[in-house]
């Protein structure tokens, strides 16, 4: 017993000097590290007072710490970032839906402004800004070299007011101006319509009405049609769409997912990640889905995507989306600001993280784009066509009843409405043809 007691009690010895051997240098190191930080904070403090003292104008304290905690936020990535009292407010009114400016969801890349997406039914919209734009010049004013913040405040204004951005797009030649006249963005996050068989939900963003939104139109839907019977599929169109809170972006996935998991987080300490699951019921009782994308979908929009796509539970269709798969954090801070923080990056059921590679559709389908220096086309130029109908003393047709008639030319002026839609919207226009198809199928085990 003695013998085996010395062991133990000789271990416990080793163990001992071990441990004090290894942690006395590693104390050292995180000694010498708090000190080169103390020392970088004297450094601020030196400088801040040499800039109050000496600069060649007088400037204001607090906006100069300001200007540093963002310039160390933004330093970070590009979603980071530190939100005066103002700029806080602004983004709770923003998220709840309604709020001034232009339309446009915005980033930055290369010191240019980057349009990640404009808002539909907007002015930045109407003016015709798409995703993938850079804004270079507001009136006239340089935006290279500015933050994100300050790239936006000069597009802030006065609703009524009249700005001029200045535009490069990828396919155009040359930069070029465009006008608009800002105005009180009230969002609309989900539109709702019936097109033939298919319902088409437009997703714009995922703010707190998001879900309510969707499912109550959904419901209306269904029910002017007669029941979920006549309904062939739902295409979701979450294109431009730039995202929002990913409550919502989980509420949304979950409407059509039975089981599984929709997304997960991951910080920078592994106990600090979460795993979001699907609750039972489907608002469509297993109906086929399309979700449409493109390069402006972004964040919450990719989780869904990617939720749908990795489920199988829908087809993705149309370009590349945004490829940004992190999760920020808004911090309220003591002087009623708040600052936003990258904590997480988020990844697909299947593991993916999509962070700078976008969710990749099932099928590639481009949308035209429009050049604002093309001439439009003349009206009228299609050329006049005329068949065997429209002849004088033609033979009637005796082989159908007038029933028989009347549904070939119902059938035809649908196929000619689909053909309209085409070219109006080509890409929402192959997803309803999908849904056609597998209608026709019927359904598949």
């Amino acid at each position: 017993m003695k013998k085996v007691l010395m062991v133990a009690i000789g271990g416990t010895l080793a163990g001992i000097v071990a441990t004090t051997q290894v942690a006395g240098p590693l104390l050292a190191q995180e000694g010498e590290r708090n000190a080169s930080v103390y020392e970088q904070l004297d450094l601020f403090g030196d400088i801040f007072e040499r800039i109050r003292a000496q600069y060649v104008e007088e400037v204001e304290p607090g906006e100069l710490i300001e200007a540093a905690i963002d310039g160390m936020l933004t330093s970070l990535d590009p979603h980071s970032s530190y939100l005066s009292p103002d700029d806080a407010d602004a983004m709770r009114v923003q998220t709840r839906g309604e709020f001034g400016g232009l339309g446009i969801e915005v980033t930055q890349e290369e010191g240019f402004v980057k349009v990640v997406s404009p808002i539909d039914g907007t002015p930045a919209d109407e003016a015709g800004i798409e995703a993938g734009d850079f804004i270079t010049h507001v009136d006239g004013e340089s935006v290279l070299g500015l933050t994100l913040d300050s790239a936006v405040d000069l597009m802030r204004g006065p609703v009524g007011s009249e700005i001029i951005i200045t535009v490069v797009r990828e396919g155009v030649d040359e930069p070029f101006d465009v006008s608009i006249i800002r105005d009180t963005i009230t969002l609309t996050a989900v539109r709702t319509r019936t097109e033939g068989e298919s319902i088409v939900l437009r997703v714009t963003t995922f703010n707190d009405q998001t879900y309510p939104n969707l499912e109550a139109g959904l419901a209306e839907q269904i029910e002017a049609a007669g029941g979920m019977d006549n309904i062939n599929g739902v295409v979701l169109d979450l294109r431009n769409n730039p995202g929002g809170l990913l409550t919502q972006a989980i509420r949304v996935s979950d409407a059509f997912l039975d089981k599984g998991e929709i997304v997960s987080t991951r910080g920078r300490n592994p106990e600090d990640g979460e795993r979001f699951n699907a609750e039972p019921g489907d608002l469509i009782d297993g109906k086929p889905i399309v979700v449409l994308i493109n390069g402006g979908s972004a964040s919450a929009s990719e989780i869904v995507a990617g939720a749908l796509q990795d489920h199988h539970r829908a087809i993705v269709v149309g370009t590349k989306s945004f490829g940004k798969g992190s999760v920020q954090t808004v911090m309220p801070l003591r002087s009623d600001g708040a600052m936003r923080l990258t904590t997480a990056r988020y990844y697909t059921p299947s593991g993916r993280s999509i962070q700078a590679l976008g969710v990749s559709p099932d099928i590639v389908v481009e949308q035209p784009r429009r050049n604002p220096n093309a001439e439009e086309e003349e009206e009228g130029a299609t050329p006049l066509t005329r068949s065997e109908a429209d002849l004088r003393g033609r033979l009637s047709n005796d082989s159908l009843t007038e029933d028989e008639i009347r549904q070939i030319e119902e059938d035809r002026a649908k196929a000619e409405a689909a053909a309209e839609r085409r070219q109006e919207d080509y890409q929402l226009a192959y997803a309803i043809d999908i849904l056609k198809g597998l209608s026709a199928l019927g359904p598949q085990d």
